[in-house]
């Protein structure tokens, strides 16, 4: 295909070159002149004239805008925008809105993959916006990345990367106080890395654990109940107090254990007080248990 593509940082410069390498005729744009893109375009709009599909990879909404002013006027009608800068859900839902009444589609399409990802093909696309759009960009979506990923309508792809992103930074965060914990009270951290990583969580992938409880909201009867949870995590913070370790991730988790406890949730399982963040985000997360076996 001919493709427009505008942005060839540390990710956009590897997943233009992969399109290239598929034997896709790629319009290169940047702010700096990159090697590598025989046909370098001298502007965004450059890029996107007569290209059937322009993709974008851009540090933020704020830069999105500009290259859309630019694109709008400049790509060819029934065209498609795949954007993979992990953007606002409102930006690209606005410019889905003023792109299509001139015929034009866009589609959001965050990646998550990293540098080494984005070099080596292996990334996650996941895409919001018209069906029959993805469907037809596919086999262009793979040579980006090998898991597209279809999500849901305009806006729903950036949603998923927000959530993903937000986990992870909150998750490294929780792991930066449990290992100082751990090593303040006297344990090589590598010997506690090698002991955590073989524990009931670190033998898991993060994810696939919420589909065994909290998901199908499987609570009763418990595989580790919330009376014992409550107990570890009580002795983790005494033993937080003595070695003057701050734990703000954990206690805002006893908060909810402990509210939980109140309910009189002690003989559930532990997970049912994530149930709390249900009822304060006023939403349900359930999935019925057969969808998730079809996923996993």
């Amino acid at each position: 295909m001919k493709i427009g593509f505008i942005g060839l940082g540390i990710m956009g410069g590897s997943m233009a070159a992969n399109l290239q390498r598929a034997g896709h005729e790629v319009q290169a744009h940047d702010l700096r002149r990159v090697e590598g893109f025989p046909r370098w375009a001298g502007s965004a709009a450059e890029a996107a004239r007569g290209a059937e599909v322009v993709f974008t990879s851009l540090p933020g909404p704020a830069e999105v805008r500009t290259v859309g002013a630019a694109l709008r006027g400049a790509m060819q009608k029934g065209a498609a925008w795949f954007d993979l800068s992990t953007n606002s859900p409102q930006c690209v839902r606005e410019l889905h809105a003023e792109f299509a009444k001139a015929g034009l589609h866009v589609l959001d399409a965050p990646v998550s993959g990293g540098p080494t990802g984005a070099k080596s093909g292996k990334l996650a696309i996941w895409v919001g916006g018209e069906r029959p759009v993805y469907d037809k960009h596919l086999a262009v979506l793979k040579a980006i990345g090998d898991e597209p990923y279809y999500v849901g309508p305009i806006g729903a792809g950036t949603v998923a990367k927000l959530a993903h992103n937000c986990a992870s930074f909150t998750l490294q965060a929780a792991m930066a106080e449990v290992f100082t914990l751990g090593v303040k009270a006297g344990v090589d951290p590598l010997d506690l890395f090698k002991a955590v990583r073989q524990g009931a969580s670190g033998r898991k992938r993060t994810f696939d654990r919420m589909a065994e409880h909290f998901l199908p909201h499987k609570f009763d009867p418990p595989a580790f109940s919330l009376r014992l949870a409550h107990k570890d995590m009580t002795l983790a913070l005494e033993l937080a107090d003595r070695e003057n370790v701050p734990m703000r991730q954990a206690r805002i988790a006893m908060e909810s254990m402990s509210e939980a406890m109140k309910r009189g949730w002690e003989g559930r399982d532990f997970r049912a007080f994530l149930t709390l963040q249900e009822e304060r985000a006023g939403v349900s997360v359930a999935v019925p248990e057969e969808k998730l076996r079809a996923v996993l």
